[in-house]
């Protein structure tokens, strides 16, 4: 399984890296994190009824524009990686420095577009459930004011394959504020104006697909 190769990996690079820290003697440590699936979710907002739709805790999460309904809805997607073990995964100490972050997600689906240019938010919501406000909240700022998020591209070609994401300023952002979680929103990035549709996997129940966090911290 997935999580048993990733935890032979981490206790790898912790040896590694703890024998070359060198004259600092600063450890580096590795946190592997699963999503919360329950406090996952998506939101589809139906621009001609201006409805939401929200779904909790889904086991694939949308982002993008469906073109094939007749309402054509733009779905955000949101995760949420507790650090501080409180799902009885590995945690993320507060007073960690973060040397580096990313997330690896496995794509069930890209539809109507090559290319589907991407925006991932660091956002705050509710563990207990997502709200409609959700949707468009803004997102978290760094010290200097500007919006903590990054912009990425996924393919036609991600369909059925593992997908690997540097967020490490958006986690460094997250320890500095002392969060208890790490959450991000996944959206579409309308500079191309694209209507692509994503679809990310998450069964809690099939470790080797789920959304995982993986965190180099010293």
């Amino acid at each position: 399984m997935r999580k048993q190769r990733h935890l032979a990996v981490a206790a790898i690079l912790f040896l590694s890296l703890a024998a070359c820290s060198g004259g600092d003697d600063r450890t580096v440590f590795v946190a592997q994190i699963l999503s919360d699936q329950q406090a996952d979710g998506d939101i589809a907002f139906f621009p001609f009824s201006s409805l939401y739709a929200i779904t909790n805790g889904p086991a694939t999460l949308f982002f993008g524009i469906d073109a094939s309904d007749p309402g054509v809805p733009e779905y955000r997607a949101f995760l949420d990686f507790p650090l501080d073990g409180a799902t009885g995964g590995d945690v993320v100490p507060a007073d960690a420095r973060i040397r580096s972050a990313t997330i690896e997600l496995f794509v069930s689906e890209v539809s109507f577009a090559f290319t589907v240019p991407t925006l991932i938010d660091l956002v705050t919501y509710p563990i207990s459930g997502l709200r409609a406000v959700d949707y468009d909240s803004p997102p978290l700022t760094y010290p200097d004011g500007s919006f903590a998020f990054r912009t990425l591209e996924f393919f036609s070609s991600d369909e059925g394959n593992y997908v690997l994401i540097d967020v490490t300023p958006l986690l460094a952002e997250a320890q500095r504020r002392g969060l208890p979680d790490f959450q991000l929103r996944l959206l579409l990035d309308f500079v191309s104006r694209a209507e692509g549709l994503v679809g990310i996997e998450d069964l809690p129940s099939a470790v080797i697909t789920a959304p995982l966090l993986t965190v180099e911290y010293e």
